[in-house]
């Protein structure tokens, strides 16, 4: 039995924005049933977009389900931060407004515009654990400095002189507002700040045709009677998941599987982005708190995290952080599929994994048969694009390359380099022998299976990926195929997906 873990708030959740401090939401009883019932759906994230399909929003499953989750990290000490890109009428502000839709009013704010100064005079906890939305990217531009010290920071403070009432005299006065509050952000430019770009996670619109067929069609459904019950329909789904928002606790999440977790270490930005994965990670834990037991531990709870979720997460990481080969250009990419071949080749006959096995750009010459000049061009270009990645040589002179691909993408979809693969995490030995019942995200996503990362690189020592593989699969609640399909042909309609592991909520 999952222990009720919103048992200490009851249901009463503090509103902080209103003109009443000591005001409260109170959510009636047959409404709080209905929205425990949702967090404990073992398909809560099949429910969630399911329930966005119900209320119009069509298509874009990724983007909504990582706005949603970064909606649930206003929850944790460091939010995401969320930046929603496309051109002009695309859909970048429909799909902000759907998303926040689902949060209760108190536990967000949204603006058109703010003022350079605007943010430091909103209270010292107006901001405290919400969403602050700002329509357009560029009616915070005053205010950008002011949001990147709150997202960094998580507290501002600003000293202003004043009157004082009594004498008149001028004096400093201090104001403050404190966070942590996670940020959303639409913009139709294409060169976007850099450091807010580092500070958030940047989704892209579907602009396809195929997505604007979509769109036309369920603009002409909502003119008929059937789209008329729809928005009865979507108004009750609206107040369900907002209660449900409320019953979402603060709690701290523990990733015992963190160790053993990789990421691509080529570049000094990606000291950031896997900070945003960790964080994605932590947002679907704590999106599942109602299937998982809080536990205790010198007076803090928190929750742990599941192979379910780092799966879940791994998902979207490709989605939103990586990369297609589109990005290259057709030469590029050729030499990229014969450097992965010679790789490969030499790996199996060596016994050897891809991290393991150093080449020189003499052998790639070889194999290609491309002149020097030629084959410096492109291998300089993946290397730029973190591909391959150089070492010094065991003999000091020159340098010799680490193959970082491994054979993601080539359908087209994108990938994020250095992921763990999530079958090779052994969640016995990784626990040191602690069992105890986990629930799953239910029907669980599964993307291209990324390449094991990289420890401590040694030119000279090669090394394994930092992850051991296992045999066997891991112990879970059973479904039928059909079931587990679902939601991956939901999020990938033209491929069949291998379903992970499910364990069940106790």
């Amino acid at each position: 039995m999952i222990p009720n873990v919103s048992a200490n708030w009851a249901w009463v959740i503090p509103a902080f924005l209103q003109s009443d401090v000591n005001a409260a939401v109170v959510i009636p009883e047959a409404e709080r049933k209905e929205a425990l019932s949702l967090l404990r759906d073992p398909d809560l994230v099949g429910r969630i977009l399911h329930d966005f399909e119900e209320m119009g929003v069509v298509g874009e499953s990724m983007n909504k389900l990582t706005a949603y989750l970064a909606c649930v990290s206003r929850k944790m000490d460091k939010p995401l931060g969320l930046l929603i890109q496309s051109t002009s009428a695309a859909g970048k502000t429909a799909l902000m407004d759907a998303v926040i839709s689902l949060l209760p009013p108190e536990e967000y704010v949204r603006y058109s515009a703010m003022t350079a100064q605007s943010l430091y005079y909103l209270g010292e906890k107006g901001l405290k654990h919400k969403v602050l939305c700002i329509c357009e990217e560029e009616g915070a531009a005053r205010a950008s400095y002011a949001l990147k010290l709150l997202q960094s920071d998580g507290r501002l403070t600003i000293a202003s002189a004043g009157k004082d009432e009594k004498t008149g005299r001028l004096m400093t006065q201090e104001y403050s507002v404190e966070g942590p509050v996670a940020v959303m952000l639409s913009t139709t430019s294409v060169n976007v700040d850099e450091e807010l770009q580092n500070r958030c996670l940047i989704l892209t619109v579907d602009e396809s045709r195929e997505q604007t067929q979509k769109i036309h069609k369920a603009q002409r459904e909502r003119e008929t009677l059937e789209g008329l019950l729809q928005k009865e329909k979507a108004d009750r789904l609206t107040r369900l998941h907002q209660n449900a928002q409320r019953l979402l606790r603060p709690l701290k999440v523990v990733n015992n599987y963190a160790p053993h977790l990789t990421f691509v270490d080529g570049q000094t930005r990606t000291r950031r982005d896997h900070v945003k994965y960790l964080t994605l990670i932590r947002a679907v834990t704590l999106l599942h708190q109602h299937q998982r037991p809080v536990k205790m531990k010198d007076g803090a709870e928190y929750i742990e995290t599941t192979l379910d979720d780092i799966t879940l997460a791994n998902r979207l990481a490709h989605q939103v952080l990586g990369r297609t080969l589109d990005e290259l250009p057709p030469q590029t990419r050729n030499l990229l599929g014969q450097v992965e071949r010679m790789v490969r080749t030499e790996a199996t006959e060596r016994g050897l994994t891809l991290s393991e096995v150093r080449f020189t750009r003499r052998q790639v010459r070889e194999v290609t048969g491309w002149g020097n000049t030629q084959l410096k061009v492109h291998l300089s270009r993946l290397e730029d694009m973190e591909y391959v990645l150089t070492h010094r040589s065991s003999r000091g002179q020159g340098v010799v390359y680490e193959l970082l691909y491994k054979g993601e993408g080539k359908e087209g979809e994108p990938f994020l380099l250095g992921l763990v693969d999530v079958d090779t995490l052994n969640f016995d030995r990784l626990r040191s022998g602690v069992n105890g019942p986990w629930s799953g995200v239910g029907r669980p996503l599964v993307g291209p299976r990324s390449g094991g990362g990289r420890g401590h690189v040694n030119a000279s020592e090669p090394h394994n990926d930092g992850a051991s593989k296992v045999n066997g699969v891991h112990e879970g609640g059973k479904r039928s195929i059909e079931e587990k399909d679902l939601l991956n042909r939901t999020l990938n309609p033209s491929k069949t997906l291998h379903s992970a592991a499910v364990f069940d909520a106790p």
